[in-house]
């Protein structure tokens, strides 16, 4: 009885605590922000000599004792795969973190990308904040619109209107995709919603070699380093920033969201990390398996007598392969846990230096291990180059084989083989974007705060969420929740602290009931319970059934950590109860109707959001639009098109890239090579076609032409090329094959060079291949597809839009 008595009381002061300070600035609203200021008396005195003194200037400040507030993300690593939680990949700092404070191993996400960093960054369900999916796949319908609401302001505007300094390193991809453009609104970017500081990506996924980066809302171009690596980076990046605003402003706590780009593919690492693994997965996923449960039954994150889920049928037995199988498969696990290794390291480097600022007694730290379940979308061979999956072009065992020394480096974009996934998410089922199975929604998470948690390297299995983290961020820097923001009444904060589990490792759960959806795949939580459908699996190209006919299987989690005993045939009546709740929490909280749908979400006037290039068959752009991602720059895939730039080319002759569109890994470049005009198609890094001129184009005022006339027949058909000089025919050529749905997941389309990665090696001018003479305009005209073409389009994008949702 002694010892409850003394945790309640450890639990009430630390609550107790964190309110009081809340009353630094007495009589001030914190529930209205931002705070306004007190109206003063106009003067009535001539002289300031003779005025009396006014109050001191109106500031605005974090309550005293507010913690500074880190979160790390990482992105696509399961439960089952960092060292903290029983995993293969030794990361020593989330282990340091974790033996000075709590694991938190009833954690959940939402399944995917976006979803779970709107979730994490509002404290709101995600359809709440119309991020039902991945910004690439919004529709029309609320909840699932990609723009987040005025009413649904961000954690970080919360903290920035009460006195905290805030900025984000990494990947976003939190605003619409058609609003990452100079045309905005740039209302969703980060430095728009309540960072003071963006360094990072916009998008899903970046190469971590080359990647498309934004300080604030300005592209800026990857440092000249031979050695450069985007993690290495954002970490510099984080840790100058935070120095800077200690030493400028001491008393002033911060907050960081750090969200990596790692362990998201492409699986890029320096060589160095990837030969630590040598050798050790030469066992199999299934055998993995095995090991990583025995391993967290030992460190207590698992209960004892938990037995492995069953895998999924399409994943084929470890001792079923071929030799050759085995050793790519094998390969593509050492480049992933190198990966991992690394980006756990490079967030040490930040840790220490919190550390040695004085700072991290009262630095609350989140270190949230994977956004989602391990990623699938590698197919069950992995991948050299991640753009041939969302092309349906089909990588062999043989064909990614030819690189395998490669795997990792900045000539790859790989992804490691789905069974892989399956067992990175360790001993559940399921992989990412199955939100009905913990496979896809739970994630191992590390709390650090030596200031205010007492307990060292304690379990904590109270259920909670992602929503669950800005609420307890709150309470701990003693603000309340806002009821107005920029003059919108806001929608409650959904989410529940978690600051009451802190201090008390038998603290009753307060998070009792959520709903999980991600494209029909659905489940609901309620009070141990957890009932849920596999509507599609992240390999299969269409639903299992129909909404209305799809199985739903049923678990008592409090017996059943792993989800190996289905329940749903011995207890119909509780799982009737379960799907009428489903009901009823998806009606409440914008989830309603589900959006099953690939092409239709893929194609945005069917969707119904808006599109850049909608209805237009002409685009003009200008010298300096740089980084135009394939949602705003016209699309000139499976058709005939032209391409006419005006240019003036100065005395001695130009060479450099006119427009170019995506890089290394598929894309086409129109340039000037020692002053010839010359056309190259890059065919998902496999294949380059080149058309070039036979003589330079001379000084002056010139006009160059590419047509290309499609073959048709089909997608990802091939035509010819012509080059033109003023009017004048320069060059002819074939290009045998052309890409059908996509180009690059990151790359844009640049006026005047070629970003981040280059579509040929051989421009003869250094990066980024700027063109030497003047753009005055560069018009692309398309021509209307054959209806037949653009029904197999519809179909293809499918496929296409199932795979980019996974990718995400």
């Amino acid at each position: 009885m002694k010892k409850n008595t003394i945790k309640t009381s450890v639990c009430f002061a630390l609550s107790a605590g964190c309110a009081a300070t809340a009353m630094a600035q007495t009589g001030m609203d914190r529930t209205v922000l931002p705070i306004p200021e007190p109206k003063y008396p106009h003067s009535t005195v001539l002289d300031v000599r003779n005025a009396p003194s006014p109050p001191p200037r109106f500031e605005v400040k974090a309550p005293a004792g507010a913690p500074n507030v880190l979160i790390i993300l990482i992105d696509d690593m399961g439960f089952g795969q960092s060292s903290a939680f029983g995993g293969p990949i030794a990361m020593q700092t989330a282990e340091r973190l974790a033996r000075n404070g709590l694991k938190y191993n009833q954690f959940h996400t939402t399944a995917l990308s976006s979803p779970t960093r709107s979730a994490l960054l509002t404290g709101r369900n995600h359809h709440t904040s119309n991020t039902g999916s991945i910004m690439e796949t919004s529709t029309a319908f609320p909840g699932n619109t990609g723009q987040r609401p005025e009413s649904v302001a961000p954690l970080a505007m919360m903290l920035r209107y009460n006195g905290y300094t805030t900025a984000a390193f990494g990947k976003s991809h939190e605003t619409a995709a058609w609003e990452v453009s100079p045309s905005g609104p740039t209302d969703r970017w980060p430095t728009r919603s309540g960072f003071d500081k963006f360094y990072g990506f916009m998008g899903g996924e970046t190469n971590q070699w080359a990647p498309a980066l934004y300080d604030g809302m300005t592209r800026v171009e990857t440092p000249k380093d031979p050695n450069y690596h985007f993690m290495t980076d954002m970490t510099n990046q984080a840790i100058s920033w935070m120095r800077s605003v200690k030493s400028l402003t001491p008393d002033k706590p911060f907050f960081i969201y750090f969200a990596p780009g790692a362990t998201h593919a492409p699986h890029h690492v320096p060589k160095e990390w990837i030969a630590r693994y040598k050798g050790k997965f030469d066992q199999g996923w299934d055998k993995l398996r095995e090991e990583t449960l025995a391993r967290q039954i030992k460190l207590g994150v698992v209960p004892a007598g938990t037995k492995l889920a069953p895998k999924p049928d399409a994943i084929k037995d470890w001792n079923k392969l071929t030799a050759n199988e085995k050793k790519l498969f094998a390969r593509q696990m050492e480049v992933f846990a190198g990966f991992g290794e690394y980006t756990d390291t490079e967030i040490g480097r930040l840790v220490k230096a919190v550390e040695d600022l004085g700072q991290l007694d009262n630095t609350l730290v989140f270190y949230i291990i994977g956004d989602n379940g391990a990623s699938a979308e590698g197919s069950m061979n992995g991948l050299f180059n991640e753009s041939t999956y969302f092309n349906n072009i089909n990588e062999s065992t043989e064909d990614v084989l030819k690189h395998y020394d490669e795997l990792g480096s900045p000539n790859t974009y790989p992804h490691y083989a789905a069974g892989w996934a399956v067992a990175g998410d360790t001993p559940f089922s399921w992989t990412k974007q199955v939100a009905s199975n913990y496979g896809g929604t739970r994630n191992g998470m590390v709390v650090h705060w030596p200031k205010m948690v007492k307990g060292r390297n304690e379990i904590r299995s109270q259920w909670h969420h992602v929503i669950d983290i800005a609420p307890t961020i709150l309470e701990a820097a003693g603000l309340p929740e806002p009821k107005v923001v920029n003059g919108v009444p806001q929608a409650p904060i959904e989410g529940v602290s978690m600051l009451y589990s802190f201090n008390d490792a038998k603290a009753k759960d307060r998070h009792l009931t959520q709903y999980f959806e991600m494209f029909g795949n659905r489940a609901i939580y309620d009070n141990g319970w957890l009932a849920g459908t596999v509507h599609k699996a992240p390999w299969e190209p269409k639903p299992r059934a129909t909404l209305d006919k799809d199985t739903w299987e049923l678990y008592d989690t409090r017996i059943d950590f792993s989800l190996a005993n289905d329940l749903a045939r011995k207890n119909p009546e509780k799982l009737k109860e379960m799907k009428e709740l489903f009901m009823k929490e998806a009606a409440r909280y914008y989830v309603l109707p589900i959006d099953d749908r690939g092409v239709e979400r893929l194609v945005p006037e069917i969707a119904g959001r808006p599109d850049l290039m909608a209805g237009r068959t002409s685009l003009t752009v200008y010298e300096g639009m740089i980084g135009m991602s394939e949602n705003v720059f016209i699309n000139i895939k499976n058709r005939s098109h032209t391409i006419t730039a005006e240019v003036e080319i100065p005395k001695g002759g130009a060479k450099g890239v006119i427009l170019a569109q995506a890089g290394r890994f598929g894309g086409w470049s129109l340039y000037l090579k020692d002053g010839k005009p010359t056309y190259a198609y890059n065919f998902v890094g496999l294949k380059r076609s080149t058309i070039a001129a036979a003589n330079p184009v001379p000084a002056g005022k010139a006009t160059i032409r590419f047509e290309f006339a499609y073959d048709g027949g089909g997608l990802g058909k091939g035509g010819t090329g012509t080059l033109f000089v003023n009017g004048k025919q320069v060059a002819r050529g074939r290009i045998e094959q052309t890409q059908a749905m996509i180009f690059s997941g990151d790359e844009g389309a640049d006026v005047g060079q070629d970003g981040e990665t280059p579509v040929v090696e051989t421009y003869g001018i250094a990066a980024p291949y700027k063109f030497t003479g003047s753009i005055a305009k560069i018009t692309i005209d398309v021509k209307e597809m054959g209806k037949a073409d653009k029904a197999q389009e519809n179909r293809f994008r499918t496929e296409a839009a199932h795979k980019k949702a996974m990718s995400d």
